[in-house]
């Protein structure tokens, strides 16, 4: 895997490069001539969804054109990336998943893009972490963080852990978690992350990984327990629950997140344009308020600072796909 990342280092290196030699200077006169294409790889009503038409109404204001989210559904977003990556008419970009931008090509070597070569990041727009859920308690009694990975030790593994799929950041997350937490539940894949809720609440997994607002709700209804975030510290999406490094876990962190990237052929002065508009409108508190309600804490990072996070966690998660051996299925 890591291999696989030095290899386009320098890919990366020379399309930022060539960016910041753009930066002053602006996008050809006539762009945009036509309306500006979102693809997203999700549903409308999805989370990523959601966030592409947070920005649509603005960047449309911006740029004098319309902008159309377009909704290409299916393999997990790979579908809609392949076709960003593939998109040579300079009016396409894509909102993706962190999972299009670091592990496909790595989980399913026949993916036919290169997340590392085929793309111009513009923005990171969003992270979250996610929440180690578990079934309450029953004998009534809330136990620590440290009693909880305790008590997940001693059941070794005839404990069970739910995910939404093979080869997803909750699977690869959690092989993580079991490696710094000396813990071994085995893995049980659901259709998504509905059905790990509800075979927690059914007492079938003993553990899970879930997006904080599907965590939040059950825990405040009192049908679950949080355990703990898998973000460094505390986040301000859960501030009451306290990080798996308040719990003892060392060296953890792990986040979903989106972003905005370009097909790499689009020419540096438009990305660089598309990119300080997409970083400015995140950045502003209208849309940190938007975020926040979809259940995201805004970044709107520059090119570099997204390129950053891919390769961070492109290593991360690679190297748990390589020692596991875990493949797309």
């Amino acid at each position: 895997m890591s291999r696989l990342v030095c290899r386009h280092s320098w890919l990366w290196l020379v399309a930022l490069a060539s960016a910041a030699c753009w930066a002053q200077g602006a996008a050809p006169a006539a762009w945009p001539n036509q309306p500006l294409k979102i693809i997203v790889g999700f549903p409308a009503g999805s989370s990523p969804d959601l966030t592409a038409r947070l920005f649509a109404e603005p960047l449309s204001k911006a740029l004098g054109q319309p902008v159309i989210v377009d909704n290409k559904v299916g393999a997990g977003g790979n579908i809609a990336a392949d076709a960003v990556a593939k998109a040579r008419d300079d009016h396409t970009i894509g909102l993706m998943i962190n999972g299009n931008l670091t592990i496909a090509k790595q989980l399913n070597p026949a993916l036919p893009y290169d997340p590392l070569q085929d793309f111009a990041p513009l923005s990171l727009i969003g992270t979250a972490p996610l929440v180690l859920t578990a079934p309450v308690d029953p004998s009534g009694v809330s136990a620590s963080a440290r009693d909880f990975f305790a008590a997940a030790r001693k059941g070794g593994d005839r404990w069970n852990y739910g995910t939404p799929g093979v080869g997803t950041v909750g699977h690869i997350g959690t092989e993580l978690l079991k490696s710094r937490s000396r813990i071994n539940p085995v893995h049980v894949p659901y259709p998504g992350y509905a059905q790990v809720a509800s075979a927690l609440l059914g007492g079938q997994l003993q553990m899970a990984l879930l997006p904080p607002a599907l965590a939040q709700a059950q825990v405040r209804a009192g049908k679950l327990r949080a355990i703990g975030v898998t973000s460094a510290g505390r986040s301000l999406l859960a501030p009451e629950l306290p990080s798996l490094a308040e719990a003892g876990i060392e060296d953890f962190q792990l986040e979903i997140w989106n972003a905005f990237a370009a097909p790499a052929s689009m020419p540096a002065a438009i990305r660089s344009r598309l990119a300080a508009l997409i970083g400015d409108l995140a950045r502003s508190q209208e849309m940190r308020d938007k975020l926040f309600q979809q259940g995201w804490q805004t970044v709107g990072s520059s090119p570099e600072g997204l390129a950053n996070r891919i390769q961070a966690d492109a290593r991360l998660l690679g190297g748990v796909i390589a020692a596991h051996r875990i493949e797309a299925r």
